[in-house]
């Protein structure tokens, strides 16, 4: 089956992609592109995945670097590919030409960011934690840093699990209210005392809080298409033991 990435319109210039799982080699419940080292996957599979995005983005498969994911705030610069040991964080930043970078994904909102006047890119993975934390204005902070104009940044949140599947508990609410009451909103009342929250809302206002020039969200839930994405929460719910991982990657 062919990749089939979800694009955005105004991430322009360079090559990106929020990459669904179609395509790749995988097999069983890891079925396509799944490209998570941390899945109990064949490596050689996995890194045959990547290679497959990286040729998608018109760019060798070791010129494909991604993070160490860890739910922080910590945005890293990239000017070359990263090797063993990976940097700790949730974001990447790079003006470096002929490189990829990107975050994987299975449930989490992933985030890719350009300044099109300056091909400075950013890629973030922000799930609840790192999205309370703020990845998102780290990673235009970082961008920033190496020469991107705030006001220029164009963000798209990629696929990520919708707020009508995404059922919490007070005191997943109440670690948001301790924050600032105001984010109530991103909250909608679900059955037997839970709540329902917007991540991609919340993610879309945290950059937009950054004054960029502009925030997206692409609309897609990885939850409900089993099709297309790979889903922490439906794995957990199909009591499966294990889950694939897509990427989101961006070069400048």
């Amino acid at each position: 089956m062919t990749i089939r990435p979800v694009q955005s319109d105004i991430l322009i210039n360079g090559k990106h992609g929020f990459f669904t799982r179609q395509g790749g080699v995988s097999g069983g419940i890891y079925k396509g592109l799944n490209c998570g080292f941390g899945s109990d996957d064949q490596n050689i599979n996995v890194a045959q995945n990547r290679g497959l995005v990286a040729s998608a983005l018109g760019v060798p498969a070791g010129q494909l670097t991604t993070v160490y994911q860890i739910h922080s705030a910590t945005a890293v610069h990239a000017e070359a590919p990263y090797h063993d040991p990976t940097p700790q964080a949730d974001a990447i930043v790079t003006a470096t030409k002929g490189l990829a970078i990107g975050v994987l994904t299975a449930d989490c909102a992933p985030i890719l960011f350009r300044d099109p006047t300056t091909n400075c890119v950013g890629a973030a993975h922000a799930g609840w934690q790192g999205a309370l934390k703020g990845i998102a204005s780290a990673t235009v902070d970082a961008m920033v840093q190496i020469g991107a104009a705030r006001d220029k940044i164009q963000a798209v949140v990629g696929p990520c699990i919708s707020q009508r599947n995404y059922e919490v508990g007070e005191e997943f609410l109440e670690r948001f209210l301790l924050e600032d009451h105001d984010h109530m909103r991103f909250f909608a009342n679900g059955q037997s005392g839970k709540y329902q929250f917007d991540l991609a809302g919340f993610c879309l206002q945290s950059l937009r809080n950054t004054n960029i020039a502009d925030a997206q969200w692409t609309g897609h839930c990885t939850y409900e298409d089993a099709h297309k994405f790979y889903s922490y929460r439906r794995t957990t719910h199909n009591k499966e033991p294990d889950y694939g991982r897509q990427i989101s990657a961006i070069t400048p």
